[in-house]
């Protein structure tokens, strides 16, 4: 069966994009996933096998076909089989695990230059004054491939690989009906553009990887194949701005990642667009080695605007795509419906309310802009607030509001006559709604790793320039900053570069002026200045105390991290702990020195009494004074099980014999109840189990539902529920039967 687990590309409410492969038996195209009676599945090995091994390994499986064997990104291969075959061949001592294919998706300089290079940034300099661009530095960009002809990426474009269509040509997908990319061009654009627009590194030469293809879908195994690529090329910086919604660490994709960094090479990745609530990182973001980075705000104009009526001032979200919203004076307010022509007759010299729905945002505006309104604001038709993007150029102001305060502003414009005035407020080093949060399940680590500027981004595509926004945006910063890291200092490797980008990021703080928590921000909004300048890096650059339990005699963790000088005297270094608190004591080392090109290795040792705490997220920062340089070293642990969701990335559909279905989910913690509950969606009447099962252990759960098990043929609604810790969480889905 196909899975169906979209990995969110990470465009924040845009288009889509996706995946590819280049087998390596007599280099034929990975041929496109069979019909669902077949299955592709990812098979890794504790030892690595020759091919003629692998087939030896086979051979008792005639209809088990041999595709792609992964030289570097992980010790394994992938295949092509019915479900019957690859589960007994999972059966077998010489096969670690078999993992499904995934299919992965696109989501849909500047002030966010100058932003992460100190403000008032002339370009980057090492400590000799060398002026550092990226040159001589490889970064693979892992995407829908780039649009090489466009003139502020002709002189960064050092070659790659399309493997969608087997060949040396990485374009983007044009002229493919309705499904048209540019998401890899804009990637691309943000870490090197040369021309018009200048990338963080714009002398870094991008090495594209075209792995995603028309309309933005493939496979794990379509970028397992990438990396593989990556590896094999030797690129110094890989870019994968990739996500899905399953938070977690043993996920393929993300073990791959883990091996390239094993290579040598820096792996950078988005951390996912499902914030902003806890848990929502996804693979690859999971990466324990790769840099996961999760998406601020540069320095925006943005719009608030008092209604007669309302207390308070509203904040505005403009449009990506929009105009400055600058209204110099006050304006009426009148209702626009859904933004149709009809509905619009009464918006003339005012601001147009119109309701999300229906059409596009760019129609509504259009729409508004032709019956003579001087700006549009779109509301939501669901819970929460929401960023959209306008796909056509429209000549006034459009912005976007909650549903809530649209229906507030929809009464009052009802029961009065109200004006809207506007005054503007720049906004910077805000966490963007949608930027995913961690932890991560399982290891409790602390992801994103850092954030960068991830909204309003403007950058390349096919034929001129956009304004994005996502997770997507925020990696490439990051990937670009680590190619002028890598320049300044040939000699670092991946945890040296790693290190010294978290090292000195800048914690950020909320609206009100409250530090974000360590799994929203990470260490913080990167500095690359001081990323390049730091004389000293400490190794790993968060901490992770992992889970204490009541029940536990002995409340103490212990922690270590690595302190090189990399500078060229010795310095003194201290470490300051968090004010004394009830429930907690540190033990840290009294001040110490270390010589130039030394490094010293100590322990952090953490006491807690659970009993006293009511949060199972405990989370902060440790500081450690590097003579006159500050490090601020985020760490977290977790009290018994915490509240991260039980069930994730469920997906149904045909089986592999005929008359099955088959299921797959996946359980961060493993569940003492699961189960699959099906209800007739017109009266909610109850109708049976199609599935339930007690202790289920952690990881992806996939199961063939034989034909006598099933439901009569129709349309159900699934609630798929699992129970740990006193917690259960449930997925609720349409599913269809339609056959036995």
């Amino acid at each position: 069966m196909k899975k169906i687990l979209f990995l969110l590309l990470i465009i924040a409410n845009l288009f889509s994009s996706s995946v590819y492969g280049q087998s390596r038996l007599e280099h034929p195209p990975i041929p496109e996933e069979s019909p669902a009676e077949e299955k592709v599945a990812i098979v890794t090995l504790p030892t690595k096998l020759t091919q003629s091994e692998i087939q030896r390994l086979l051979e008792p499986y005639p209809d088990v076909k041999l595709r792609y064997i992964f030289e570097h990104a992980l010790t394994g291969f992938s295949i092509k089989g019915s479900n019957e075959s690859i589960r007994e061949l999972s059966k077998s001592n010489q096969v670690a695990t078999i993992s499904p294919v995934n299919t992965y998706k696109v989501e849909k300089v500047e002030e966010n230059i100058r932003i992460i290079g100190g403000e008032t940034v002339r370009g980057y300099f090492d400590l000799k004054d060398h002026r550092l661009t990226g040159k001589g530095i490889k970064v693979g960009v892992i995407d829908t491939g780039i649009d090489y002809t466009h003139p502020d990426l002709r002189r960064s474009y050092g070659g790659g690989r399309d493997l969608v269509d087997s060949d040396d040509d990485p374009m983007e997908t044009k002229s493919y009906i309705g499904q048209n990319t540019l998401h890899g061009t804009h990637v691309a654009g943000v870490i090197a553009a040369n021309g018009r627009i200048t990338g963080v590194a714009p002398d870094a030469k991008i090495i594209a990887y075209r792995a995603l293809g028309p309309g933005g879908t493939g496979t794990t195994e379509q970028v397992i194949a990438a990396i593989d690529a990556a590896i094999k090329d030797k690129v110094d910086i890989l870019n994968l701005s990739l996500g899905n919604t399953i938070n977690g660490p043993d996920l393929p994709i993300s073990l791959a990642l883990n091996k390239a960094v094993d290579s040598g090479i820096v792996a950078v990745t988005s951390s996912g667009n499902s914030g902003p609530n806890m848990w929502t990182v996804g693979s690859p973001g999971t990466a324990s080695k790769a840099i996961s980075v999760g998406a601020s705000t540069p320095p925006l104009k943005i719009p608030y605007v008092n209604i007669d009526g309302v207390e308070e001032a509203i904040r505005l979200e403009p449009m990506q795509g929009a105009i400055l919203w600058d209204l110099d004076r006050s304006y009426q307010i009148a209702f626009g419906g859904l933004g149709k022509k009809e509905e619009l007759k009464n918006v003339k010299g005012k601001v147009a309310l119109i309701e999300r729905g229906e059409i596009t945002f760019t129609e509504k505006a259009m729409n508004a802009h032709e019956a003579g309104a001087k700006a549009v604001i779109i509301y939501n038709n669901t819970k929460g607030s929401f960023i959209g993007n306008l796909e056509g150029k429209v000549d006034i102001p459009v912005a976007t509001v909650s549903k809530n305060i649209g229906l507030s502003i929809k009464k009052l414009i009802k029961n009065s006559t109200p004006y809207v005035r506007t005054h503007l407020i720049e906004e910077k080093d805000l966490m963007a709604d949608f930027s995913s949060r961690g932890p991560v399940t399982s290891t409790w680590e602390i992801k994103p790793d850092v954030v960068a500027p991830g909204v309003a981004i403007n950058s390349t595509i096919p034929g001129g320039y956009l304004a994005l926004q996502g997770t997507s945006m925020a990696a490439p910063h990051v990937a670009g900053a680590c190619a002028l890291i890598k320049q300044a200092h040939p000699d670092w490797g991946p945890d040296e570069i790693k290190a010294s980008i978290m090292n000195t990021a800048k914690p950020i703080r909320d609206e009100k002026g409250n530090p974000y928590s360590t799994y929203v921000q990470g260490a913080g909004r990167i500095q690359v200045d001081a990323a390049i300048n730091t004389n000293t890096l400490v190794s790993p650059a968060s901490l992770q105390f992992g889970k204490f339990k009541i029940s536990d005699q002995q409340h103490e963790h212990t922690q270590y991290i690595t302190i090189r000088n990399v500078g060229e005297r010795a310095e003194k270094y201290s470490i300051s702990v968090p004010k004394s608190a009830k429930g907690i004591k540190w033990e840290v080392p009294l001040s110490f020195t270390v010589g130039p090109n030394e490094k010293k290795k100590i322990a952090i040792n953490m006491s807690v009494d659970p009993s006293v705490f009511n949060k199972k997220i405990q989370d902060g920062h440790l500081e450690l004074q590097a003579g006159s340089q500050s490090i601020s070293i985020p760490y977290l642990y977790v009290l018994e099980e915490p509240n991260y969701p039980r069930v994730m990335g469920f997906d149904f559909g045909l089986g592999d014999q005929k008359g099955t279905y088959r299921y797959e989910v996946y359980l961060p913690g493993g569940a003492e109840e699961f189960g699959i509950a099906l209800f007739d969606p017109d009266n909610f009447r109850f109708i049976g189990f199609l599935d339930w099962k007690r202790n289920v252990s952690k990881g992806m759960v996939k199961e063939e539902v034989k034909p006598e098990n099933l439901p009569m043929p129709g349309v159900y609604l699934a609630k798929v529920f699992a129970i740990k810790a006193g917690q259960e969480d449930t997925i609720e889905t349409a599913i269809m039967i339609i056959n036995r």
